[in-house]
């Protein structure tokens, strides 16, 4: 069973859901109405934080499975609450101002480019 993943995966969905959370409050706190998706620097940040991490989670989702289904169910969940923190980092930096949210990014990055490298490295040693 791969419980640690599936912890991991609910922690990831939870995150996101934070995200938009963050972006309806910072509508209400800034006075953009939908459809808009400019006009206020603070809301601007707050929704490219959460599609953001919308854009990298068909990325890390499928990865974190496939290194958990083919590597380890600890490791995949080790790798995967750093990427977590990571987007954690990211949220907390980018919040205050765009040019801060790098180290974020380089941690969740990173997190995603080993888990991909981990599943993609095991599958071709099975089939060899």
């Amino acid at each position: 069973m791969y419980h640690l993943t599936a912890l991991v995966t609910l922690l990831a969905i939870l995150f996101y859901f934070f995200t938009s959370i963050n972006v309806s409050r910072s509508r209400t706190k800034t006075g953009i109405k939908v459809p808009a998706v400019s006009g206020h620097p603070d809301f601007e940040r707050a929704f490219r934080i959460q599609m953001n991490t919308l854009e990298w989670m068909p990325i890390f989702l499928p990865s974190l499975w496939l290194f958990a289904i083919y590597i380890s169910d600890a490791g995949a969940a080790a790798i995967g609450a750093v990427w977590i923190v990571g987007r954690i980092v990211y949220f907390i930096g980018y919040s205050k101002a765009a040019a801060k949210r790098g180290p974020g990014f380089a941690i969740q990055g990173i997190a995603s480019i080993v888990l991909w490298a981990g599943a993609v490295g095991a599958m071709v040693l099975q089939l060899v």
